[in-house]
């Protein structure tokens, strides 16, 4: 995923830039709303981080212009301007999600996964990865214009991979996500068995592991 920070505390711009590079994250920044705004408009992004204390153009303005242009980048506002009227105000504007400082980093991170997928499923339902090809309305999956037949669980544990394409996701995040569950019995065994599976089924080069954080869809 390609990510946007918008904030003009160049300190903290670069500090969020360094962590979501380091959860496997693209991520460029902007100072001030008028070249945030170029930025968003000028590249293609999942999710765009904004402040709305900005030099130039503020947030608020930044967002409801983008809107009526008809960009439909998720925005995520991520500013101290955080009473209830300040989150309406954002959201009615068209802002996908706000979130208050001072944040948690993993919180910030759990909400642009929220978007990015909710982007990818707003978008389309077929998703391509090299020469696969998942129709997540069908639940149908092809390679080679060939079907693969992939169990309820499989399809959803591919799915999930592959609409958080580029982001290691690791074991206890697909079990609460894919089987609604955790215990530690099925953290050591049945992750591994399905990804096992449907590396034999969809060929060795879709999920990749990296040590440390989890499997990943490239």
């Amino acid at each position: 995923m390609k990510i946007l920070i918008i904030e003009d505390n160049r300190i903290l711009a670069r500090n969020i830039r360094e962590y979501l590079t380091l959860k496997s994250f693209q991520a460029e920044v902007a100072f001030d709303g008028i070249i945030g705004k170029e930025r968003a408009i000028g590249e293609h992004f999942d999710v765009i981080i904004l402040d709305i204390n900005l030099p130039g153009k503020d947030g608020l303005t930044l967002c409801r212009e983008l809107r009526e242009e008809g960009n439909n980048t998720p925005v995520l506002f991520l500013t101290s301007r955080n009473t209830p009227k300040d989150v309406v105000t954002g959201l009615n504007i068209g802002a996908d999600d706000y979130l208050g400082k001072p944040f948690d980093f993993e919180e910030l991170i759990s909400r642009i996964k929220a978007l990015g997928r909710r982007n990818i499923s707003n978008k389309t339902t077929i998703i391509h990865i090299s020469d696969l090809e998942i129709d997540t309305t069908k639940r149908l999956v092809t390679r080679n214009f060939e079907i693969i037949e992939l169990s309820t669980k499989e399809f959803d544990l591919l799915q999930y991979l592959a609409q958080n394409r580029g982001i290691p996701v690791d074991r206890q995040e697909l079990l609460e996500k894919v089987w609604g569950e955790f215990d530690a019995y099925m953290f050591s065994r049945t992750v591994d068995v399905h990804i096992s599976t449907l590396r034999k089924k969809l060929g060795k080069d879709i999920v990749e592991t990296r040590k440390g954080f989890g499997y990943v869809v490239n």
